[in-house]
């Protein structure tokens, strides 16, 4: 019979240890100002931590500088990373932009920069192993948060920063992230330029982008000789559920099926991946999503502002998560201030990159792919300004 668990009290509670949430911990940190994180999974390294992303001068690199972490950030920069190149689905070289280390966005793997961050808090900062099941309003801002394990905490404020299926969300929100239409599978290809030289080579140093409409492969070149791809298809969600993904092998024979004619050394990324192939549906909350101020709570990264990859999300979660700390450092005896601050800049901020999130996945699967693609890096008409995607 399991003993009752006491109800413990902590100020601030933070809901979800990826990037944002540890952002935000980080900043009150340097303020002075303690938090407690409380994650799901039962360790920090009880799962892997996705690719490579490239973090932008504008709000990824910024809320580093807020976290004070800026040093240990570029001792984790892969070199040379930032290059691009466009391949069409028979291996021909549409388009290469070589990394000159003029970019500004250096790549670094998920996984370091979590790390870094982590290694940054105090110990028992963040609770593991703390899957939220209820969140409950007790009124003048407090709330509860009941775990699996039948423990619970109450709280003076609360953040949800635990993503696309945020358990903190309904306390703010009735929006229910609504599936686009897209599925991305992750592999791995090990050892690659021993194993498949032809296909490293198609990669090259940096980024590959092999575009059709309605479907793409996606690579990237990580540290170690590792090629991590990103299969992209437009597909309904029941085509994706008739494939069984605990059959490693069928799966990959499956979704390989749909790339029949494609380049060799192309379609060995999907063949060849070492690694089971990972299905990630995209889904995303209404453009524009805001909500009413709500005392004691607020949401920060996907759990605020869900939409599909563009390059921008984990910067947006870190920048949320060094906003919302300065907003309380600011603050530090009137949550609601520092509420109504950090929402009022939030919601203006993320409201237009949603169409600009749609527009990145039409270029890149719509009809007029891989060529309206190009302009990204040329500054066409249908890219002035902008930078390529990024997972």
């Amino acid at each position: 019979m399991r003993k009752p668990v006491t109800t413990l009290h902590r100020p601030i509670a933070i809901v979800g240890a990826g990037l944002g949430g540890l952002t935000l911990a980080r900043v009150l940190h340097v303020h002075g100002i303690r938090a407690t994180v409380y994650e799901a999974d039962a360790y920090d390294g009880s799962r892997t931590q996705g690719g490579q992303l490239d973090i932008h001068e504008g709000d990824g690199q910024r809320a580093l500088a807020d976290a004070g972490l800026l040093d240990a950030f570029h001792a984790i920069i892969h070199e040379g990373a930032e290059a691009s190149r466009l391949l069409d689905q028979h291996g021909t070289l549409l388009f290469d932009a070589p990394d000159d280390g003029t970019a500004q966005r250096p790549e670094v793997l998920r996984g370091d920069l979590r790390r870094i961050l982590l290694d940054s808090l105090p110990e028992r900062t963040v609770q593991w192993g703390h899957k939220v099941t209820g969140v409950h309003s007790l009124g003048d801002g407090r709330h509860q948060l009941t775990f699996a394990d039948g423990s619970a905490v109450t709280c003076g404020l609360l953040v949800g920063a635990d993503g696309a299926w945020s358990k903190v969300r309904p306390v703010l929100s009735d929006a229910v992230p609504a599936y686009t239409g897209t599925t991305v599978i992750d592999t791995y290809l090990y050892d690659a330029d021993e194993r498949r030289p032809e296909t490293a080579a198609a990669v090259g140093a940096g980024a590959m982008y092999a575009l059709t409409p309605g479907k793409a492969l996606i690579a990237h070149r990580e540290a170690g000789n590792v090629l991590h791809t990103y299969v992209e298809l437009n597909r309904s969600a029941g085509w994706m559920a008739a494939i069984d993904f605990t059959d490693a092998a069928a799966a990959t024979a499956r979704i390989a099926a749909e790339f029949e004619g494609w380049a060799p050394e192309l379609t060995a990324l999907i063949t060849d991946g070492e690694s089971a192939p990972v299905a990630r549906m995209l889904h995303t909350l209404p453009e524009g999503h805001r909500w009413e101020r709500v005392p004691g709570v607020t949401l920060l990264g996907d759990a605020a502002h869900l939409m599909p990859p563009s390059g921008d999300g984990a910067n947006l979660a870190m920048f949320d998560g060094a906003e919302l700390g300065k907003a309380l450092a600011a603050h530090p005896d009137d949550f609601e201030a520092a509420l109504t601050a950090y929402e009022a800049a939030l919601f203006p901020r993320t409201e237009p990159l949603y169409a600009e999130a749609r527009e990145m996945l039409d270029l890149c699967l719509g009809e007029g792919a891989p060529h309206g693609f190009i302009g990204l890096f040329t500054g066409g008409p249908q890219g002035q300004d902008a930078a390529p995607a990024q997972s």
